[in-house]
């Protein structure tokens, strides 16, 4: 075969590529803003297979599988974003939250519980950490942390496991109080946060008053 006739066939073949990748791209993008989250993932999917370093179709096919309550899927999809873009602090955000929930499974071990419980609250950190000054954002990004902290803490004072750690439960109760609190600060009336922060003292209060299981 000549080397133009080569040329030329990988030409088209990268032309088609990227006629494919861009068409798949806008139909997920559409379905993704419509809010057909399965429609998204069918299209994200095909569009991320031609292109996987486009950030944004790996963006929304992790938020598509986060709302398909495909978790496990979602977090494989934001490790690629923040391979890609490591200063993305909405792809740790919402890593974080996948993994809060995956961390709800009843199937998982406790191994793998505590894994993603303590992974979101990384996460958490690291979506604060990127732009410490954007109060809106880490209103929420607190807020999740503030739960996840309260969830790990739950999680280490259940008695009779391999996994009790008094200390570590206390102390992430803690924790979850201060989150609490600085979501308070920034927005008094916020009457939910009070709430989840009394429930939470109740819980430390009790902790601190309970001998150990043996």
């Amino acid at each position: 075969m000549k080397v133009s006739v080569i040329l030329s066939f990988l030409v088209i073949s990268s032309f088609n590529a990227a006629f494919a990748q861009n068409a798949y791209f806008k139909l997920g993008q559409q379905a993704f803003f419509d809010g057909d989250f399965k429609s998204a993932v069918s299209h994200l999917e095909k569009s991320c297979i031609i292109d996987s370093t486009n950030a944004s179709a790996l963006w929304m096919l992790g938020y598509s599988y986060y709302h398909s309550e495909n978790y496990k899927k979602s977090i494989q999809a934001y490790n690629k974003v923040i391979a890609i873009k490591p200063a993305d602090g909405s792809a740790y955000y919402y890593r974080a939250r996948a993994k809060s929930y995956l961390a709800k499974d009843n199937q998982l071990s406790d191994a793998d519980r505590e894994k993603n419980l303590l992974g979101a609250i990384v996460d958490f950190t690291k979506a604060i950490a990127i732009d410490p000054n954007d109060t809106q954002n880490n209103t929420k990004f607190y807020q999740n942390r503030a739960i996840a902290y309260r969830e790990y803490g739950e999680f280490k004072l259940q008695a009779n496991t391999h996994f009790y750690d008094k200390n570590r439960g206390i102390n992430s109760l803690k924790a979850s109080i201060n989150d609490f609190q600085k979501v308070l600060t920034d927005n008094p009336n916020r009457t939910d946060i009070s709430s989840l922060m009394e429930t939470v003292k109740t819980k430390l209060t009790v902790a601190t008053t309970t001998s150990a299981r043996h």
